[in-house]
């Protein structure tokens, strides 16, 4: 294909779709997420997602929903999310760019009277999370320096990328083993009276997130190293919340994250998980007392808990995976014991299942399904009313790509059951089969709304399989363990049955076998046409297709240390499912897409694999995006991105 697709049929074509699904709820909100009760649990603010116009990212939106219905009550400019309320609810902050577009800063806005959001801050680099205190004196801020690098599910690089103040084009990035205060991650603490904000706790330390453990202490994630790949070895410490002196609490052989400390500060929540990306965790719910460390887990009969938020009667609610299922539970913190409150096929959340407490065991959550757009629903007693469902005729266009959507189920070699979705178009079967596989590897397929990326290829006449092989996540620490030094192993043999299953259903065509995804699914998608002749075509983005070279290129070193293992100069453990290292067996045309500023999986990976295809006379095409990250979000890139996708499978592996 040409540099530039935007004369083309085929990039026309996709802009026109996105234009279909995405045009009719321009400059309105859409896609609530993260719910925030205030403290009568009669008012919810929300994050909504916000689109003008095919160009630059989608934005966020504050919207508040109450006893009138729903409604939007910031308006940027630039990007707003995260609201929480002060503990007398009656102030409203959030996070918002609207002075420095990604310099996110704290806005307080006094919900119920006229007026424009106030800026209460003017830090370097970006805030990323805040919190009041439990007696409204003080928020804590999570502040990430100009050079911090993002975690790769938020996009890889670094939080500075792109600002104006960073000089001419010209000047050079730099790189050094000493680690500056502009790439670490440190807490500040606002003064509400007085407005001051003032660093908190030890400069060295990095601190990943942070919660409040009642008014006196302030519990965190911290690392003494800044880079990404310090967080898999992170540990959990306890600051005075005054004096800002700080003791260590508890370690993991794998990740802490997502704490939540009791209003009392008697208790601290936890998760417990195997993670292969920060903000994605999945596992185990950890009671920890923050004065001596003591900790009780909690059993949640066979599901992975995703999110704790405190009721702040000494129970908790817990959002968590089973399978492809959302579950909610209700805990006791006094007798570590779980009651599970209701469960659902539904999607919850935007990468796993979040919610928020109500009233009693009522709770409020975003679902969706592949036939059902997000909405904010209240579910009490196993009942769903809504509470913001924005609908819009694009809806209609991603519904009418998709026949029907099915849990499929089927039986690895070894014997291991293994779940997906298929999603199956219009027209008669067999159809010609696109294998979608997931990132991380430890995250998980649900049914959940499709974007136009998919549903077009579905509108196409392609069926898709999403499955979720061991490693994913929701099926417990051991099923996530099994990944562990076998990437692209056993893995990759519970998807190639997947394939079988289908074909053996009628569903797929055998001779029409593709396979497309980003992060790992970037991986297995280099990965899996070196190991199996049957795949016709695949796109790779943002891929690992050397794992030594990886090694010494990427910001998560320490994460292959760990679910690698090993020397990484020994060419056998390191090579043996590298895909570059598979020359003789290459044989799949193969379409590499990878961001100038990806340090997770730099851009190196797609085209040292680009150059492995052409050496092996293979068709090949490498594309690289001067502005993106780890992976595609912003327009126009993504429609040429989707563009050269749809026409790479409709050479190879044509639909019609």
């Amino acid at each position: 294909m040409e540099r530039d697709l935007r004369a083309t049929a085929i990039y026309q074509e996709v802009e026109a779709y996105y234009r279909s699904v995405l045009g009719p709820g321009f400059a309105a909100p859409d896609a609530p997420s993260d719910p925030a009760p205030a403290p009568d649990l009669r008012r919810i603010a929300f994050t909504a997602r916000y689109l003008e116009k095919l160009e630059g990212r989608q934005l966020g939106r504050i919207c508040l929903a109450d006893d009138a219905g729903w409604r939007q009550i910031t308006f940027g400019p630039n990007d707003d999310r995260g609201a929480r309320w002060s503990p007398d609810g009656a102030s409203l902050t959030f996070l918002s760019d609207r002075r420095t577009k990604g310099k996110h800063q704290l806005c307080r806005l006094s919900v119920g009277a006229l007026g424009e959001a106030e800026v209460l801050t003017d830090l370097p680099g970006a805030i990323e999370y805040h919190g009041w205190s439990q007696d409204g004196t003080r928020i804590l801020l999570g502040v990430a320096g100009v050079s911090a690098e993002q975690a790769d599910a938020m996009g890889s690089g670094t939080v500075g990328e792109g600002d104006d103040d960073e000089g001419p084009p010209w000047l050079p990035e730099i790189r050094t083993g000493e680690v500056t205060a502009d790439e670490r991650r440190r807490l500040h603490l606002l003064d509400v009276a007085t407005g001051d904000v003032t660093p908190f706790g030890r400069a060295e330390l990095n601190v990943w997130e942070a919660t409040w453990c009642g008014d006196g202490a302030i519990a965190a994630v911290v690392s003494d190293g800044a880079d990404e790949g310090a967080w898999y070895a992170a540990r959990v410490v306890v600051f005075d919340a005054v004096t800002g002196a700080d003791r260590d609490l508890c370690t993991s052989d794998v990740q802490l994250s997502y704490l939540s400390g009791a209003p009392d500060g008697g208790t601290l929540a936890l998760i417990d998980a195997r993670c292969s990306d920060r903000y994605l965790a999945a596992g185990e719910l950890l009671l920890v007392d923050p004065t001596t460390g003591a900790t009780r887990r909690v059993h949640t009969a066979g599901a992975d808990v995703t999110l704790v938020r405190w009721r702040g009667d000494g129970r908790l609610l817990a959002s968590a995976i089973r399978g492809m299922e959302s579950v909610f539970f209700d805990v006791d913190a006094a007798t570590a014991t779980a009651r599970e409150l209701w469960s659902t096929t539904l999607a919850s959340g935007d990468a796993y299942p979040a919610a928020a407490p109500l009233e009693g065991d009522a709770f409020v959550t975003t679902l969706s399904s592949s036939t059902r757009p997000p909405a904010l629903v209240r579910v009490d007693g196993g009942e769903e009313t809504a509470i913001a469902a924005p609908t819009h005729a694009g809806h209609d266009v991603v519904r009418a790509a998709i026949a029907r959507t099915e849990h499929v189920a089927w039986t690895a070699p070894d014997g291991l059951a293994i779940e997906g979705i298929a999603h199956i178009p219009a027209d008669d079967p067999p159809f010609p089969l696109l294998v979608r596989v997931h990132g991380g590897p430890v995250w998980a397929y649900q049914d959940a709304w499709q974007g136009p990326a998919t549903s077009i290829l579905l509108q196409r006449g392609y069926a898709l399989l999403s499955p979720n092989p061991r490693g994913s996540g929701g099926r417990g620490r051991a099923f996530a363990d099994m990944v562990v030094g076998d990437m692209g192993g056993a893995d990759s043999d519970d998807i190639l049955r997947g394939i079988d299953h289908l074909v053996e259903a009628g569903i797929a065509d055998p001779s029409r076998i593709g396979v497309f995804g980003g992060s790992y699914g970037g991986f297995m998608a280099a990965w899996l046409p070196a190991i199996d002749g049957r795949f016709a075509a695949a796109v790779s983005f943002s891929p690992v297709t050397d794992w030594v070279s990886q090694h010494f290129t990427s910001s998560l070193a320490e994460w292959d240390d760990e679910f690698v293992g090993g020397d990484p100069t020994d060419p056998v453990t390191y090579g043996r499912f590298s895909p570059v290292m598979r020359l003789e067996s290459l044989r799949t045309p193969t379409l590499l897409t990878a961001g100038a500023n990806d340090r997770a999986t730099p851009p190196s990976q797609a085209i040292e694999f680009w150059q492995a295809l052409r050496l092996a006379g293979v068709p090949a095409e490498v594309v690289v995006y001067p502005q993106e990250g780890h992976g595609v979000g912003s327009f126009p890139t993504l429609i040429d991105f989707v563009a050269r996708m749809v026409g790479w499978f409709d050479r190879y592996l044509p639909a019609g």
